[in-house]
């Protein structure tokens, strides 16, 4: 009976030291993980930075050849400086969101030739994503919507990771 209790006690003992073990780790690696994921997202920005006059010229172009709105004809695209950055909850892929203003004008026979507010300049959101290795666009975009705003309407899908605003001119 005695031996029986030494064993069951040593496997206690054991239970223990490994949990305490693996919990040690845990907290040792999140750190570890933290600023990897850190310096991650600092190379994805600089990134972005450096790569960000020709994403703008796919976006839009990818945009533009996308029909939408329909009946309309891409004129002009302005872009902010500022950057709102956030997660893909899904596919963990970092996104770059920027705030555009579009200007369109009717397609001939597309049915919007007489609606006044084709002119007005409409406010959106450029979509960029990181795809682990390089900046790409799809030209989606998120119209009527400020990035921020673009994050906390799709927060089942976005997570805020970072924002940039731009520095005011000196």
């Amino acid at each position: 009976m005695v031996g029986v209790t030494a064993y069951l006690l040593l496997f206690v003992v054991i239970a223990v030291v490994a949990v305490v073990a693996v919990v040690g780790v845990v907290i040792a690696v999140r750190p570890i993980q933290q600023a990897r994921e850190a310096e991650r997202l600092a190379r994805a920005r600089r990134d972005f930075h450096r790569q960000r006059e020709p994403l703008e010229a796919k976006f839009i172009e990818r945009a533009a050849s996308s029909g939408k709105p329909r009946g309309l004809h891409w004129l002009d695209v302005e872009f902010d400086d500022d950057v709102v950055y956030a997660r893909d909850r899904r596919t963990g892929r970092l996104k770059a969101l920027v705030a555009i203003e579009v200007s369109f004008e009717a397609v001939a026979g597309g049915g919007m030739e007489e609606v006044e507010a084709v002119s007005r300049v409409r406010a959106a959101t450029a979509e960029f994503i990181h795809d682990g290795s390089r900046w790409q666009t799809n030209g989606r975009v998120y119209f009527n919507m400020a990035p921020s705003a673009t994050v906390r309407y799709l927060t089942s899908e976005l997570e805020m990771v970072a924002e940039e605003h731009a520095l005011p001119p000196s």
